[in-house]
């Protein structure tokens, strides 16, 4: 897509238990998927970014 050049493809995860951030580059280069704490519950973090949309 072009619009999208932009933005980055970069998805982070933050562990439930300790609330460490991993981002999916880590995650990738692990075997297993979990945190450094041995937990393997995570959650994908939300942007900071507000999106506004026009109602129609």
């Amino acid at each position: 897509m072009a619009g999208m050049s932009g933005q980055s493809s970069e998805v982070y995860y933050e562990c439930v238990r300790c609330g460490t951030t991993i981002s999916s580059s880590e995650l990738s280069k692990l075997l297993e998927i979990k945190c450094i704490c041995g937990y393997r519950i995570l959650k994908k973090k939300r942007p900071q970014v507000v999106k506004i949309s026009k109602a129609v």
